[in-house]
């Protein structure tokens, strides 16, 4: 992609662009990645933003008592990505902070070029805390966070112009973390913020209100004071002396979205003076299809991977070659959880699956709410669960979670067959979500803003099992491409829970064991479902809504 082509200029806090490239933590990342490829395949002109984390998010093991610990391997960018000649310098603490930018190419399948720019403060002239601020993602206290979030945001626009790259019909800011960059169009524009609003797009990702960033604002002007516009009025986005990121973007931007139909509401609500809309995720589908679907996919539906609606005539696929492809996936996953766990899973034993970061509107524990009849509905073998998740290492709350999973699957031993696979990371999400029968997922309403997990599990012809809530709300057809848990009204664990059990005992127990016929009716009818949620449709929708 030439400079003077890009048109769109995307940033990110993390982007999960390969399992090799540490940049990403979770599912906001891997959307950005997803969104970036699925670009690419459409040959849309966009070049990314993001930090560049020599040390990562970080690599988890879990003891056997279910304490999570962490490492940190350094990554070593040199020969994955490009080191670009003349870096960038910010005042940030009342010094030059010297800023090295680094580039990773993702080709679209036409041979079409996305540039993802790095930026990286870990260079010899810098002191030494200034080598550790894109260090590490999501590490430190708030003054952290808000160098990391300036280097991400003014030093993003300057990159960006040091690269040749001098205007873009649309900056889209993917999350609150990324806001600064309106602040230095602001000082571009000498002020005009009719000019800055005119090119800006805001995607927000979180109901959760601890999801969005604010700071004090003596706290900014202390550490980025000298990268503020003059004379700038924070109307909108400070609210009791304090600088919240969200609206900073929001108060910017000429449109914004949530990332489903039932999230865009609930961001109206939250931020009821602005104007938003919303384009619901989707994900990047030549990726997250298993390997032996791939193969299949390309023997009976060539053209797929350029053009995902080929997969509405899966129909047309025999079911032997469909039942081959769901059974090679499953050996895949359970091959590899018995290697790491000895929990000697079984391949003909019914198997959920459950891959979330720990937190607790996420209800990973949900379903051991009443244990005898867990044990119940497991009596003679007939299901057997595979968890996996990380907890922010900071977080003891959500590292709590993961405790009591690894020591109720020790404790339920014998019964119920429970592992927790240790790591989450992009290559083992792939494993799970194309190797398990089912997916679950247990959200309190309305706290999942997507929940893009679930879509690569459809695209693998794993039925959903699931709240209706994020994408799930659009997609469930109850019953023909999985099932819905609960009363959108009434949500409690009590009820949800009671409701999970009987679901299980009643429809999908029985349909998976002695209903083949309508079994591969619901793996048909999920992979059909997924073509809607694919990265491919949801960059369509950003073209038409908000790439205009």
């Amino acid at each position: 992609m030439s400079n003077n082509q890009a048109t769109v200029a995307y940033f990110s806090a993390e982007i999960g662009i390969s399992p090799s490239l540490h940049t990403y933590s979770g599912g906001l990342g891997i959307l950005a990645g997803d969104h970036i490829k699925a670009a690419a395949d459409l040959k849309v002109n966009i070049v990314a933003v993001t930090l560049m984390y020599k040390e990562g998010y970080f690599k988890q093991r879990m003891d056997e008592d279910g304490n999570q610990t962490e490492i940190y391997p350094r990554f070593e960018p040199d020969p994955l990505l490009e080191k670009l000649n003349g870096g960038i310098t910010l005042p940030l603490r009342g010094r030059d902070v010297h800023v090295q930018v680094w580039k990773y190419s993702f080709q679209g399948i036409h041979g079409n070029t996305i540039d993802i720019l790095l930026l990286d403060t870990d260079v010899d002239d810098n002191e030494e805390d200034d080598k550790k601020i894109t260090l590490r993602l999501y590490s430190g206290g708030k003054d952290h966070r808000i160098l990391q979030e300036a280097v991400l945001g003014f030093g993003g626009i300057r990159a960006l112009r040091k690269m040749g790259y001098q205007d873009f019909s649309t900056y889209h800011m993917n999350e609150g973390h990324c806001s600064f960059l309106t602040l230095e169009l602001l000082n571009e524009f000498k002020g005009d913020e009719a000019e800055v609003i005119k090119r800006c797009h805001f995607t927000t990702h979180t109901p959760v209100a601890a999801g969005h960033d604010h700071f004090a604002v003596d706290r900014v002007k202390k550490l980025i004071g000298d990268l503020l516009p003059n004379g700038l009025k924070l109307p909108s986005m400070v609210l009791n002396s304090r600088v919240h990121m969200t609206e900073l973007g929001l108060y910017f931007s000429r449109s914004a979205n949530g990332v489903s139909n039932l999230h865009g509401a609930v961001a109206r609500k939250q931020f009821p003076k602005f104007n938003i809309g919303h384009v619901t995720n989707g994900v990047f589908h030549r990726y997250w299809v298993g390997k032996i679907f791939r193969e299949v996919f390309d023997d009976h539906l060539p053209g797929w991977r350029e053009d995902p609606t080929r997969l509405l005539e899966v129909d047309s696929i025999p079911n032997e070659a469909l039942l081959f492809a769901r059974r090679s996936q499953k050996k895949f996953l359970l091959d590899y959880a018995n290697s790491q766990t000895q929990r000697a899973l079984a391949n003909k034993t019914l198997t959920v699956g459950f891959a979330r970061r720990a937190a607790e509107y996420k209800r990973a524990r949900l379903i051991f709410h009443d244990r005898e009849r867990l044990i119940h509905l497991a009596k003679g073998n007939k299901i057997q669960f595979i968890f996996a998740g990380k907890a922010h290492p900071r977080d003891d709350h959500g590292k709590e979670i993961l405790k009591d999973i690894v020591l109720q699957a020790r404790e339920l031993l014998g019964d119920v067959k429970i592992v927790f696979l240790e790591n989450y990371n992009m290559w083992l999400g792939n494993l799970i979500t194309a190797g398990v029968d089912v997916w679950l997922n247990t959200p309190l309403r309305p706290n999942e803003a997507s929940g893009t997990s679930g879509m690569k599990a459809t695209l693998n012809g794993v039925p959903n099992l699931s709240i209706l809530d994020g994408w799930w709300a659009e997609a469930c057809q109850d019953g023909v491409n999985g099932w819905a848990i609960g009363n959108p009204d009434q949500a409690s664990d009590a009820a949800d829970a009671d409701h999970l059990y009987r679901i299980l005992e009643e429809q999908v127990i029985p349909m998976y064991y002695c209903n083949q016929a309508k079994w591969l009716s619901m793996i048909r009818e999920s992979i059909k479902t997924g073509v809607q949620f694919t990265g491919t449709r949801m960059v369509q929708d950003y073209l038409k809504k908000y790439y205009k």
